[in-house]
C-alpha cells in the first residue's frame, strides 16, 4: 500500500515568517504523496482584534458568530492559504489551495445548538469526503492544501483544522498507508508547556485519561489529541504530534515528538 503523509501545520509557526519558510521547504521535499492542512486561529484573532471582532472559545474551540465566520473565511481561505500555496510553489511543489466547498470535497453539517452554541461551525465525517477528487489530484502530483473551512448549502462553516486532518486520514486510510502528523511550535505534547525538554514520548488511551484527570493538558492541545485518537480508533495506523522544525525527522522510523497509540 502506498504511503501518504497528511500533515497539519498550525500554532505560532504560521505567523513566524522564518519558521514557516523552513517548514514549507521541508514539506516540499517530501517525495511521497502528501496533503497539507493549515490552521490560523492566532492570525484570525489578531486581525479580528484590529477589526473589533472579539474571539470567544470553549475548550480550545472557537465560537463562530456571523462576523467571525466572515473573518475566518477571509483569513483562512484567503491570506493564509494563498501565502502557503505561494510558498510551496516557490519550492517547485505544485500545490492547490482548497476549502471543503471546492470540488465538494468536505461537505459538512452545521453543528446543532447544545450546551454551547458554536455558531457557524461544521462537523464532518469520513464517509462524506469526496475521496475520488483527492485521488485525482494526488495522481496528478498536485498537493492539496486545505484551509479549515467547510460548507453546508450556501453557508461557509468553520471547522477545526485538526479535525479536517483526522477525517481526511480516516477517509483515505483504505487506499493508503497513512501517517498523520500534527506540527506546531512545540516539540510534542509536553508535561510542562513551558519546558520543551519535557516531551511525552507516547500517549495511549489509558495515559490520555490520566493526563486529563491530572489537568496536565492545556486547552490548545486537546483538539489535537481528541482528533488523533479518533483517527487511531478508525484505522489510521500512525499519528504523531511534533515540532514543525522536526518534520523531516518524523517521516521515518526514528521519530521525535509524541506518538499516539491505542
Amino acid at each position: 500500500m502506498q504511503r501518504l503523509y497528511i500533515i497539519k501545520i498550525g500554532g505560532n509557526v504560521l505567523d513566524d515568517e522564518n519558521a514557516l519558510k523552513h517548514f514549507l521547504k521541508d514539506f516540499s521535499g517530501i517525495q511521497f504523496p502528501k496533503i497539507l492542512v493549515h490552521g490560523g486561529g492566532k492570525i484570525a484573532t489578531k486581525i479580528g482584534d484590529q477589526l473589533g471582532i472579539e474571539s470567544k472559545y470553549v475548550n480550545g474551540r472557537r465560537i463562530t458568530d456571523e462576523p467571525t465566520r466572515d473573518l475566518v473565511s477571509m483569513v483562512y481561505g484567503g491570506l493564509i492559504n494563498r501565502k502557503i500555496v505561494t510558498g510551496l510553489q516557490s519550492h517547485h511543489c505544485n500545490a492547490i489551495g482548497l476549502t471543503g466547498a471546492d470540488g465538494n470535497v468536505l461537505p459538512a453539517t452545521k453543528r446543532p445548538v447544545g450546551k454551547v452554541d458554536f455558531g457557524y461551525v461544521g462537523d464532518i465525517e469520513p464517509k462524506r469526503v469526496n475521496t475520488s477528487f483527492l485521488y485525482f489530484l494526488l495522481k496528478q502530483n498536485v498537493v492539496p492544501v486545505f484551509a479549515p473551512l467547510t460548507y453546508e448549502g450556501d453557508d461557509i462553516l468553520n471547522t477545526n483544522a485538526d479535525t479536517i486532518a483526522s477525517v481526511l486520514a480516516v477517509a483515505l486510510s483504505k487506499h493508503f498507508q497513512i501517517r498523520l502528523i500534527y506540527c506546531f511550535e512545540k516539540k510534542g505534547v509536553l508535561k510542562d508547556v513551558n519546558n520543551d525538554g519535557n516531551v511525552i514520548q507516547l500517549i495511549n488511551s489509558t495515559s490520555y485519561r490520566q493526563l486529563l484527570d491530572e489537568k496536565v493538558l492545556v486547552d490548545g492541545i486537546l483538539p489535537k489529541l481528541e482528533n488523533a485518537f479518533d483517527a487511531i480508533h478508525q484505522g489510521v495506523s500512525e499519528v504523531l504530534i511534533g515540532g514543525a522544525g522536526d518534520l523531516l525527522k518524523n517521516l521515518g522510523e526514528e521519530t521525535e515528538g509524541t506518538l499516539i497509540k491505542q
